[in-house]
């Protein structure tokens, strides 16, 4: 069974107002039941250089999903993930020409950009930003 996170202990994820704004916004140009949908931060194991993060939108949590919810929009967090993911701040940040969503670790000195939402199709990017 899924858990809201403020049922547990777990770390706290932060989430600005225009982030979640923007996100919903996207939410509902893709179709999604925002009572229902939301965003999904993630941490894919591997990678040469550090942990490659991600993001991209679900209809519904998982059953061990942790859900947090911030200016309505809902985040969910696998288990796996909340380790890498709890204490981040998600924010919107102008990136050269594009706004993106932005993932601040607290356990690093620098921002992810993790979703390039000026990008039409949302591409993966190789780089070190990772796009939904």
């Amino acid at each position: 069974m899924s858990t809201t996170a403020e049922e547990s202990e777990h770390p706290e994820i932060e989430v600005s107002e225009a982030a979640s704004n923007k996100a919903l916004a996207l939410l509902e140009e893709e179709s999604l039941d925002t009572d229902t949908a939301g965003l999904r931060p993630f941490v894919q194991q591997g990678g040469c250089v550090g942990l490659p993060y991600g993001m991209r939108f679900d209809t519904r949590p998982d059953e061990d999903d942790l859900i947090y919810e911030h200016h309505g929009l809902r985040v969910f967090v696998d288990p796996a993930s909340i380790q890498y993911i709890g204490g981040v701040l998600l924010s919107m940040r102008r990136v050269s020409k594009a706004q993106a969503l932005m993932l601040k670790i607290p356990t690093s000195s620098r921002s992810v950009a993790v979703a390039n939402l000026s990008a039409p199709e949302h591409d993966c990017q190789h780089d070190d930003h990772r796009f939904i």
